[in-house]
């Protein structure tokens, strides 16, 4: 059984799966890793760059003696999936880009990232946490998995949200989407407020081996807003 490797993104934590992902681990032995300074690792010292944090993850699965794994990402996470994808391409089997892009600066992202910063500055840590998790839902805080995302990204303290809204802005990959060698699934939610179509269609046109899944009526969290299709995209790619 190939082990599914989930990287989760933005002031997410392996906790942004429980209760999402259960049929999946009938299927697969999941790993959902806590990128420093988010989730259960919050107390460890963030990292500041995407090819940091995918370092850190390639080294976090060979201390596990991983050998052959399919590898998920959402949002930031996708980011540090791609760069995964490259650097440890012998052992990365299938590849899926959850409500990502190519990108860090994305011009059509609710807010730039410089606010985002100077927003999470002046509101603390909880606040921030809140208001960033309302955008990955259609319904925002009347969504029925709101709450669990907040707590979630309530974990993150102030120095892991600028570290990790630096590491994006600093990071482009849409020059390396050609050396992505996986057969990769681009799953993306019609209504994501944060990745546009344009980032989508990037990923699906320049990656050389993709299929496309475009899911209605869901923002940024498609595992929590139409769990048992989003399980059935996953499941059904990877087997």
């Amino acid at each position: 059984m190939t082990p599914l490797v989930l990287v989760h993104g933005f002031m997410g934590g392996s906790a942004q799966w429980n209760a999402y992902v259960t049929p999946l681990e009938n299927q697969f032995s999941v790993v959902a890793v806590d990128l420093p300074g988010f989730g259960a690792n919050a107390h460890l010292p963030p990292i500041d760059s995407i090819g940091g944090y995918a370092d850190w993850v390639i080294q976090h699965l060979r201390d596990l003696r991983l050998g052959m794994y399919h590898l998920l990402g959402h949002s930031m996470g996708g980011m540090i999936a791609q760069e995964i994808a490259r650097r440890d391409f012998e052992r990365v089997d299938r590849l899926v880009l959850y409500a990502t892009g190519a990108i860090g600066v994305l011009p059509g992202r609710f807010e730039t990232i410089e606010e985002s910063k100077k927003r999470a500055a002046e509101d603390g840590p909880a606040a921030t946490a809140h208001r960033i998790s309302a955008t990955w839902f259609l319904d925002r805080e009347a969504a029925q998995g709101f709450e669990h995302c907040a707590a979630v990204a309530a974990q993150s303290k102030l120095a892991a949200i600028n570290a990790g809204l630096d590491a994006m802005h600093s990071w482009s990959g849409e020059q390396n989407l050609s050396q992505i060698r996986q057969e990769t699934l681009v799953l993306w939610g019609d209504r994501d407020r944060t990745y546009p179509w344009s980032q989508t269609h990037m990923l699906w046109q320049e990656i050389p081996k993709t299929s496309l899944a475009v899911v209605p009526g869901c923002a940024h969290a498609v595992h929590a807003e139409k769990t048992e299709l989003f399980q059935l995209l996953v499941s059904d790619f990877l087997e």
